[in-house]
């Protein structure tokens, strides 16, 4: 039975919409995930490399900033002695589009004839099909334009060019060959380039290259702070895209290699965390959003007046192993919508000029209108889903996969349900949206108000359920409005939404950090009281960082500073043991009880909104909180030594402009030239 490949040992290099994964000792071999993709085609199955009639064997993969190099040896050149004597260095590039490798032939022998042989191997196969372990033979090349190479699906072309040599079609792809000579101090270098055409691309790389965030200097007494923050930004720089009808337009694909296109929850949150670093992400990733709104009723794209997509793909995308395919543009999503409206609430509080946001402002009124008509379908005043096709998404909350919505006791919810967390995104979007018309003059602010308070009301009366670690919010109620009585991360995400008063915080926070859903390392999906929980399911038990983060943000805005902290330094240990890329998620086994954190073994590696919490973290850390229509800038850290006393931060934005923090002597100091009141002040936790 074919199975998803697993990803945790393999090495990947990105620049969406171009990826390549290779196995840990750097070689392309015709198995699992591996290959170079774009979009969502493989376009190299396998690299295979002779050197002398052999393949040769790799002592060091490393990444650099330029590509990866693969440090290898052709040892069956070499005579008797242990000293290697051939060497071969590999060096890998990748740009949208393009890729290039460049193999080196050194030696300390006085001189020495070579034979170096490339064979490239393309099964076109597209990435749903590899996700559900699919393998396919390999295609014939075509000469295509002067260059040999591949047509595959969609009008997708690929070129293969070589220096020094004509790439010849092979029974099963193109061979490449060399013979070269290499001296001592004197190594033979060869190389070949594969171009990649898609003409018919839905995504595509941004017209600039520069990043649409700054990139702050960090300093910290904890170095991994600084080290979680660099490698972050890093991986985010390869998940900018673009659609291909507004190149100019940038956003973040969810993440590598099953997720890399526009993604509405995913894109959203990612820019959200993103903001402490500036506002022209946000606002690409809005505007993007805004022209695909929906306009009409369709039930096989779950498409409705005002409501925010899920995900664009260039063509019909295959779930759970090909049982039914999801259209190319979906809208199966129930939190979508009021992430979007929160999104520009914030984008508007941190800075995003005011024409920008005034263009968006009729997509906001009808983001809103969706969340009171088709997002409450029975009128019962919170938000409910259910796949009305039979051939959509099963659960369209964040926790997507069919058996994240469970009662303790193990059975499935039956829907349509209605998620906690999303009761807490409507209520925060109905507040800010209120905010927003109210600024501009337009709609009627009081509505959504008064929407938002009938919301609260309803939720108080029907979430709260009791559980072994104390009173908390259901994650859902189901079809016949039971509360379903699971404790799931879910409930955190409700923390700084304003929906709930300050003594639930309270008693919602003292849950959150029982040792039964918090891991050490960050907050279980699902409670290990559960009967449903199991470490290494997708969401019934895994860690996901952007959660945990999603939590400490809320954790913060609610005055719960220490908890934050506690579930911040979990996000870093774990991040320690990841070498910084923190990946989709992985395993809710206990800090005290392993090592080191343990993969999910077919988690995505860099995904955007596990990269973008570590600037939640570092948000976090300062308490830093924007409000420029307000005239405001609050910096209420929480000054518990020895981790976090000396921060320094340079380089985050504020309206456009720097903005520095400092922390000093127990006291926060602020630099930033936008006319803004800044209350600072080092506050001791809860």
């Amino acid at each position: 039975m074919a199975r998803q490949p697993l990803l945790h040992d393999l090495v990947v290099q990105l620049r969406a919409p171009s990826q390549v994964w290779c196995g840990s000792d750097g070689e392309i071999r015709p198995t699992g995930v591996q290959g170079i993709f774009h979009g969502d085609v493989r376009v190299l199955s396998a690299v295979e490399l002779r050197v002398g009639g052999a393949e040769p064997e790799t002592i060091a993969v490393g990444e650099r900033d330029d590509g990866l190099r693969v440090s290898q040896l052709a040892r069956n050149l070499d005579g008797a002695g242990a000293d290697p004597v051939t060497r071969v260095e590999r060096h890998r590039s990748l740009e949208p589009g393009r890729f290039t490798e460049t193999v080196e032939i050194s030696t300390s022998a006085n001189e020495r004839e070579v034979e170096i042989l490339v064979r490239l191997a393309c099964d076109g196969l597209a990435m749903d099909q590899v996700k559900a372990g699919a393998t396919g033979p390999g295609l014939p090349a075509e000469q295509l334009d002067h260059a040999l190479g591949w047509q595959l699906a969609g009008g997708l072309v690929t070129r293969v060019l070589a220096e020094g040599t004509s790439p010849e079609p092979a029974a099963d792809g193109i061979e490449l060959r060399w013979r070269v000579r290499a001296a001592v101090n004197r190594p033979a270098r060869v190389g070949w380039t594969l171009l990649i055409d898609d003409p018919r691309a839905v995504v595509g790389a941004p017209a600039s290259t520069e990043h649409e965030w700054s990139e702050p200097h960090v300093e910290s007494p904890d170095p991994r702070l600084a080290a979680l923050v660099h490698r972050s930004l890093r991986d985010l720089s390869g998940l900018r895209l673009t659609t291909s009808a507004h190149p100019h337009e940038v956003f973040l694909a969810a993440g590598a290699p099953w997720f890399l296109t526009l993604f509405g929850r995913d894109s959203l949150w990612a820019a959200r965390m993103m903001l402490p670093l500036g506002t022209r992400l946000a606002g690409g990733t809005l505007r993007t959003l805004a022209r695909m709104q929906g306009e009409r009723s369709d039930l096989g794209t779950a498409e409705q007046p005002g409501k925010i997509l899920h995900e664009l793909r260039r063509a019909s995308q295959g779930v759970d192993g090909g049982a039914f395919h999801l259209p190319p543009v979906y809208y199966g999503t129930v939190d979508a919508t009021a992430l979007w409206v929160n999104l520009l609430h914030d984008a508007w509080r941190w800075g995003m000029p005011e024409d920008e946001v005034a263009a968006l402002l009729d997509h906001l009124e009808a983001a809103l209108e969706w969340l009171a008509t088709h997002g409450d379908a029975d009128g019962d005043g919170l938000l409910e889903y259910i796949d009305a096709s039979g051939q959509g998404l099963a659960n369209q909350g964040w926790k997507d996969s069919g058996d994240s919505v469970q009662w303790r006791d193990g059975r499935l919810a039956e829907g349509p349900i209605a998620l906690a967390e999303v009761q807490g995104y409507a209520f925060e979007a109905a507040r800010g949206g209120a905010a927003l018309l109210e600024h501009f003059g337009r709609g009627e602010p009081e509505r959504w108000r008064a929407w938002a308070a009938r919301l609260a009301d309803r939720f108080r009366a029907s979430f709260w359920v009791e559980g072994p670690e104390g009173q908390h919010p259901a994650i859902a109620l189901d079809a016949a409005k039971r509360p379903v009585d699971s404790l799931t991360s879910n409930v955190g995400h409700l923390l700084g939404t304003g929906l709930l008063d300050p003594e639930e915080e309270a008693r919602l926070v003292k849950v959150l950090t029982d040792p039964r859903i918090s891991s050490g390392f960050g907050l279980r999906t699902m409670s290990s009281s559960a009967a449903g929980f199991w470490p290494l399911s997708y969401h019934g038990g895994s860690v996901w960082p952007h959660d945990t983060a999603i939590v400490v943000a809320g954790m913060v805005r609610a005055g719960f500073r220490a908890e934050a902290l506690g579930l911040a330094e979990g996000l870093l240990a774990a991040a320690a043991d990841f070498d910084f890329r923190l990946p989709e998620l992985f395993a809710g086994d206990a800090r005290c009880e392993v090592a080191r954190a343990v993969p999910y073994p077919a988690a995505c590696r860099p995904q955007a909104w596990s990269a973008a919490s570590a600037v939640v973290v570092l948000t976090a850390l300062l308490g830093l909180e924007a409000d420029v229509p307000g005239g405001v800038l609050r910096v209420t850290g929480t000054g518990v030594p020895p981790l976090w006393a000396g921060l320094r931060v340079h380089g985050l934005r504020v309206a456009g402009e720097p903005l520095d923090v400092e922390v000093r002597d127990g006291e926060a100091r602020v630099r930033t030239s936008v006319p803004l009141r800044v209350e600072a002040g080092w506050r001791s936790g809860t």
